[in-house]
């Protein structure tokens, strides 16, 4: 997908803000850890055809409204992923805005999900 130049600046400038793991790394983090929320912040329609098995779903159009709701300790370990990264990283920068501590976005998004073999379901 082609994005444009205002939005690559405004994801670039929250990427510098952020914290990022690859697939491999949240897949390990998981398995390590059962609090570690994988959080799926595409929209409904992309949540609804897949998604990684064991995600959460909130869209980037809601996670600050219900994040709270969902998540009430501000230090669980949060990873979102949109399509490839880049909704992901804005709303960890605005996660950790809300004073959530503890948000990483996973690098290359579902597509690199998809494409590592990781387990999925719809």
């Amino acid at each position: 997908m082609k994005h444009s130049e205002g939005f690559l600046r405004l994801v670039n400038n929250a990427k510098a803000r952020i914290r990022e793991v690859t697939v491999e790394q949240t897949r390990e983090r998981i398995a390590a850890d059962p609090g570690v929320k994988l959080i799926d912040v595409r929209e409904d329609n992309e949540w609804g055809a897949e998604h990684a098995a064991g995600a959460d779903h909130l869209g980037k159009g809601i996670i600050e409204r219900d994040i709270e709701g969902m998540v009430p300790d501000k230090s669980t370990e949060l990873i979102l992923y949109c399509g490839g990264g880049y909704r992901s990283a804005l709303a960890a920068d605005v996660l950790q805005e809300m004073g959530y501590t503890n948000v990483f976005s996973m690098a290359g998004g579902w597509k690199a999900w998809k494409e590592s073999g990781a387990p999925t379901t719809s």
